[in-house]
Order: structure tokens, then C-alpha cells, then sequence
């Protein structure tokens, strides 16, 4: 790693306005770093290197005019779930080969009117559907941690594993993820960085390849605690093209972060102790609540009583939204057409050939869920359940509770391949055990690494916060950075 690609965004930001450095060197340290790594963690899909470049220089202009915006010249990562003007966007499904979109994604629109640089797309689970990146067209992502002492590669988590693998491995500056599931989160604690999965509604969603339209939302994964809230800042925002979006003012998180939590009432959910659950991340959820406790704030055991229907609730909901959402993919107007004897064979075997293993099951999942005689049964028994969860936390937030600690995952990462998690699809999804909630709430939740396990490999604790309180979140967050320290890989790439 050279030492411009080692700068977080804020010291980035710093060193580019002092002139100590150019936006085109920063962006070549970058394009020098992929070109190396790439072909061993296989973060990236597509790079545009010439595309990058040319916006460097662009932000070399603006920072000599005195026009720089608050990521004049920062080099980003783009999970390939955004759509970008002219550039590969596929889902990493073969169902959308050659898609390249004439328009923009809002949230992409945004980092690039505040300046920032985009080296190209990034690997991901196919349809964001997948909790360790192994379901993409294009071949799993590889973690750039690895256990002490082994060369076994291990997954960086799902489905924005190439926005974590990217940013652990400094091949970005920071990535946009979405979260579904826990899709920010999971990944960011298997990889040491930071993931913050905001208020739905917070970030749009025009413009990024839906999965399960209620669930979705995109947020930033970053080195540490600050840089995700700079990123955060420029990714939200209102947007007319997505009525899902809401119309609140976007407060500077940074400014949030190091403020005193002081007098925070924090809530410890006994539902999150579950059975089975290492001893590892048992004391490193206690060791959580120590830092907390030392920083000032209140530690209260908390109950959300139907927490443990939230896994089964969330696979019946998003798989069915997903089995809605994916019809639109049938070889006539974009994308992957196989041919057929008349329109309907076609559509059966474009899609066959299209969709993925796991796409499948999730598709057929969801469709037998919403079909009739078990629409009542399953999806809408779901849907009250969701209702009930929603209902635990804001009776939880009406008590007086500021935020939640919890663990961000089970276990830290896992080989590819596993074969235990290969042969049981069940197996895979209780790796979504401890972020799920969120997402059916509809709350904001942040990943914030704590802690190193016995083999050498990253643990993250998850903080949940109200609806639109994001910057409570970023300043325990930074309580639980300090602490901690900062972690990074040993290179081996």
C-alpha cells in the first residue's frame, strides 16, 4: 500500500486542500493498488480508470479555483447495485450482461456533484441476495484478512462484499454499500471497517437495482467512524424521483463525531443472547458496555420481545418483494436473451439461464408466499409480525432508551466455499440474525469494529439508533473507535 492510499478521507480531504498532494495522484496511487490486488481479492468488476482520471482532474481544477466540494478529488468505490451513466451496471447477474444504463443513480449523483471519484464497480452478491459474496456471476470476493498463521481464504461478507474488501484493503478511499438485511453491516464487521446502514428513507433509492423495495437502503462503508459520516452526508438526501425518500434537512455527521455521550441511555436487548453464541463475542459485546459505561452513558437491559421472529418474518417479506421486483428481467428490451421457440420459452429460458442458484430459490421462495391460499398464511402473517418488531423498538425508544448495543455478527468470517454453510441455505441466513430487525423497522443501525478473535481475524458491534438519529449512533460509534483502535490486515495480496 503506498502512503496516499493508507489516507482516510478526511486526512485525504486535508492534504488535497494544503496542495500537498493533486486529485490525479491520489487517483493513480489508487488505479497502481487495484491493478496489483485486484486479480487476488477480486473486489472489482469493472475499473474506469479513464473515467477516474478524468474526474481528477476535474477536482484538480475546482481545488485550484477554490471550488472544491466536501469530496473534491476523494477516490470512491460503486457497489455495481448503483446505476451509473454509461458504465457496467449488472447486479453481478448474468441476466443483465452488457447493461449500461443512460442515467444516474441519485446517491452516486450526489458523491459526484460533492467531487468524488469514481474508480469503478464493485463485486457483490447477485440481486444483493447473499450473506459472504459467493453468489456473484463474477466469482467470489476474497477478505483481505485471513487467519493467523493460514493462507485459507475467507469471505469478506455479503452482499456489499467488495465495498468491504475494497476499503480493508485500501483499494478505495470508501464505497457505497446498500443493506437489505445487513448487508453494510455484516460486511464491514467481517472486514474491520466501518458500515452504517441509515433510516430508510434517509438515502434514495432511484436509481439502484431493487431487491426488496421496503428493505433497501443504501448508506457508505469506510475506514473509520468520521469518514463514513462525510460519506453519509453527500449520500443523502430528499429526492422527488423516490416517494419512499423523506424531506428532512441532512445534518453535517461529522460533526457528531467525538461529541459526548455523556448521560445516553443505552439499551442492552437480552433477545440478542443467543443460545450457542461464542464466547468471543459474548465478551466482546460486554467489553462494548464497559467502553460505553467509562464514556458516561447508562446501561440499561432492555426486552424486544419478538426478536425471534424477525429471521423467519424477514425471509418470508423480502424474498417475496424480490419475486415481485425481479419479473422485470425477461430478455426483451436489456439484458441476457436466449432464444426460444415463441416469447414465453424464451422469457423461461432467459431466466434460467440468468438468474443464479440462490436468485432462484429466493424468487421461487417468494412466489409461493404471495401465491393464493398462502398470501394469508405466510406474507401477510409476516407483515403483522414486522408490525410487532417495529412496535419493540419504538416501546423501547418510548422509555427513554437513545440507542441499542448489540453484536454486528455471529461469528467473524468464514472460508468460501464452507462447506457447512454451502449444503444449508439456513445456515448462510443466521449470519443476518443480529441486524434483520433493523431493516424491519426501518431504523438506523452502524457496524463499528472492537475487537481482534483468537485467530486474528476482526469482531464488530452494532449500535441501533432511533428513526433519523443517525449522528447519535456516529458519536457512540467513535466512543467504541477510540477504544478499540483501528484495525488493518497484513497484506497479502
Amino acid at each position: 500500500m503506498s502512503d496516499l492510499t493508507s489516507l482516510t478521507i478526511a486526512e485525504a480531504r486535508a492534504k488535497l486542500d494544503a496542495k500537498e498532494m493533486s486529485a490525479l495522484e491520489l487517483t493513480e496511487a489508487y488505479l497502481t493498488a487495484i491493478e496489483t490486488a485486484n486479480p487476488l481479492i477480486n473486489a472489482y468488476v469493472t475499473v474506469t480508470d479513464d473515467k477516474a482520471r478524468a474526474m481528477a482532474k476535474a477536482s484538480d481544477e475546482k481545488i485550484a479555483k477554490g471550488e472544491a466540494g466536501p469530496l473534491e478529488g476523494i477516490p470512491l468505490g460503486i457497489k455495481d447495485l448503483f446505476a451509473t451513466e454509461g458504465v457496467h451496471t449488472q447486479a453481478c447477474s448474468h441476466i443483465l450482461d452488457g447493461f449500461k444504463p443512460s442515467y444516474e443513480s441519485t446517491v452516486t449523483a450526489n458523491l459526484f456533484a460533492d467531487g468524488a471519484v469514481m474508480l469503478g464497480k464493485l463485486n457483490m452478491d447477485e440481486f444483493a441476495m447473499g450473506s459472504s459474496n459467493e453468489t456473484s456471476y463474477y466469482g467470489p470476493v476474497k477478505n483481505p484478512w485471513r487467519k493467523r498463521g493460514s493462507n485459507a481464504d475467507l469471505v469478506p461478507g455479503g452482499s456489499s462484499g467488495g465495498s468491504a474488501a475494497s476499503v480493508a484493503a485500501h483499494l478505495c478511499a470508501g464505497a457505497t454499500a446498500t443493506d437489505t438485511g445487513g448487508s453494510i453491516r455484516q460486511p464491514a464487521a467481517l472486514t474491520g471497517t466501518v458500515g452504517i446502514k441509515p433510516t430508510y428513507g434517509r438515502c434514495s433509492r432511484w436509481g439502484t437495482v431493487a431487491f426488496a423495495s421496503s428493505l433497501d437502503q443504501a448508506g457508505p462503508i469506510a475506514r473509520d467512524v468520521r469518514d463514513a459520516a462525510i460519506l453519509l452526508t453527500s449520500m443523502a438526501s430528499v429526492d422527488p424521483k423516490d416517494t419512499t425518500s423523506v424531506d428532512r434537512a441532512v445534518p453535517d455527521y461529522a460533526a457528531a463525531v467525538g461529541r459526548s455521550v455523556k448521560g445516553l441511555k443505552i439499551g442492552v436487548p437480552k433477545e440478542y443472547r443467543m443460545d450457542g453464541m461464542p464466547a468471543e463475542i459474548e465478551t466482546l459485546w460486554q467489553t462494548g458496555i464497559d467502553w460505553l459505561k467509562e464514556a458516561g452513558a447508562e446501561i440499561v437491559d432492555v426486552s424486544l420481545p419478538h426478536t425471534k421472529y424477525a429471521l423467519p418474518a424477514y425471509y418470508i417479506v423480502a424474498p417475496a418483494e424480490a419475486s415481485s421486483n425481479l419479473a422485470r428481467y425477461d430478455g426483451v428490451r436489456y439484458g441476457l436473451r436466449v432464444p426460444g421457440k415463441d416469447i414465453v420459452d424464451m422469457y423461461e429460458k432467459t431466466r434460467a439461464e440468468g438468474f443464479g442458484r440462490e436468485v432462484k430459490r429466493r424468487i421461487m421462495i417468494g412466489t409461493y408466499v404471495l401465491s393464493a391460499g398462502y398470501y394469508d398464511a405466510y406474507y401477510l402473517q409476516a407483515q403483522k409480525v414486522r408490525t410487532l418488531i417495529k412496535r419493540d423498538f419504538e416501546t423501547v425508544y418510548a422509555d427513554g432508551i437513545d440507542a441499542l448495543l448489540t453484536p454486528a455478527t455471529p461469528s467473524a468470517a468464514f472460508g468460501i466455499a464452507d462447506q457447512d454453510m454451502a449444503s444449508d441455505p439456513v445456515k448462510m441466513y443466521l449470519n443476518d440474525v443480529f441486524t434483520v430487525t433493523v431493516n424491519m423497522a426501518g431504523l438506523p443501525g452502524i457496524a463499528v469494529p472492537a475487537g481482534i478473535d483468537s485467530d486474528g481475524l476482526p469482531l464488530g458491534l452494532q449500535l441501533i439508533g432511533r428513526p433519523f438519529d443517525e449522528e447519535t449512533l456516529f458519536a457512540l460509534g467513535s466512543v467504541i473507535e477510540k477504544a478499540a483502535g483501528r484495525f488493518t490486515p497484513d497484506k497479502w495480496w
